[in-house]
């Protein structure tokens, strides 16, 4: 079977449609793409066997009460790969590349609270044989990623498609919009009259735990093998799955290729910004189609952006024009990624060394 190095404009439908539900029926997908359920079941199978797509379900870090770290890891040059490999290996690890020629490894890093940050932090990585040097930033507010994704700005699908998939369009550039500035996430939102702001973290029992974990790996496991793997019925399998997905415990992301969609050059940005400025520009920041992934964390570099272009020169003109016009900029640091080693799921081993499509 032959797999093209691009996705051709089925495949990004697709990918938008399972972005917007990754469970939906498949019926339900052609309805809206326009062609028969065997269309899109085949092609689906056709790239999930190449494992170049795969839906995944993934918790939300906040709602449970977790806290994110994004952690650089300064190493000797023959040490980077296998250092990088071990922290993908780690189940509270995510996003782990190598970047800067190879010898700085990025990751983000999940704890259960703030005061279960230092394990690997501070105990594990420094001690550890030819590493050199360890920073992390705590993650204060994500602007862009989590359940919206590259392809979500992508235009794959029209405002009609979206809605019958039900989905809602993605924050609009305020640089494209006339008229009065929209209210941004971070700078004009409130909290709501009778909403706490601050709930509680959502607790998990070991049931919740083992489904959650077969959805880590497949995002379209059936209830039956979920019945399966939980001890509950197929009915109250669903019945869980909606209660965690309304409570935000649950989303569905897809993982894909990013370089099948034309993009050569992934970068993580670095900035830093004036506290006054922070949430506009990231909130302007948010609504860039090169932008995958947007955060505030704290330390000097308080504005993080994982980036794609097409190649270099699209990465400059981004760099001195959009980038670049963002309020409150004082400095900048880029830092390309020379090699993906894990995503949002689960570390496979065995898996083709290839660019996954999605944030950080």
């Amino acid at each position: 079977m032959v797999i093209s190095d691009r996705y051709d404009a089925f495949d990004r439908q697709l990918i938008h449609a399972l972005q917007l539900d990754g469970r939906a029926p498949f019926s339900r997908i052609a309805a809206v793409l326009g062609v028969s359920d065997q269309t899109v079941a085949r092609r689906y199978t056709r790239h999930r066997t190449a494992g170049t797509l795969k839906v995944l379900g993934l918790t939300d870090p906040a709602t449970l009460g977790e806290v994110e770290w994004l952690i650089r890891v300064q190493c000797a040059p023959d040490a980077a790969v296998p250092v990088a490999e071990a922290l993908a290996r780690r189940s509270d690890t995510t996003w782990v590349s190598l970047t800067s020629g190879g010898t700085e490894i990025a990751a983000v890093c999940r704890a259960a609270d703030s005061e279960h940050s230092d394990a690997l932090l501070l105990e594990k990585l420094p001690r550890t044989p030819s590493v050199v040097g360890v920073t992390a930033h705590c993650l204060l507010h994500e602007f862009y990623g989590g359940a919206q994704s590259l392809v979500n700005k992508a235009g794959e699908l029209t405002a009609e498609q979206i809605a019958r998939l039900g989905g809602t369009p993605p924050p609009a550039d305020p640089a494209s919009v006339p008229g009065p500035p929209a209210a941004v996430p971070g700078r004009d939102a409130m909290p709501q009259p009778g909403r706490d702001p601050d709930p509680a973290p959502v607790t998990l029992g070991a049931a919740d735990r083992r489904m959650l974990d077969a959805l880590a790996r497949d995002g379209r496991t059936p209830p039956a093998e979920l019945a399966a793997v939980t001890g509950w019925s197929p009915t109250t399998v669903r019945r869980r799955l909606a209660e965690l997905q309304a409570g935000g415990v649950l989303y569905f992301d897809v993982d894909y290729d990013v370089r099948r969609f034309g993009y050569g050059v992934m970068v993580a940005l670095w900035m830093s910004v004036a506290p006054a400025e922070l949430a506009a520009a990231g909130a302007a920041l948010a609504t860039h189609p090169e932008v995958a992934f947007a955060c505030a964390t704290t330390g000097p570099n308080n504005l993080f952006a994982s980036v794609v272009c097409r190649d270099v020169r699209a990465l400059y003109t981004y760099l001195t024009s959009r980038i670049a016009a963002l309020p409150g900029v004082r400095t900048m640091e880029s830092a390309p990624r020379i090699r993906h080693i894990k995503g949002a799921g689960p570390f496979v081993a065995a898996a083709p060394k290839r660019s996954q499509g999605k944030r950080r």
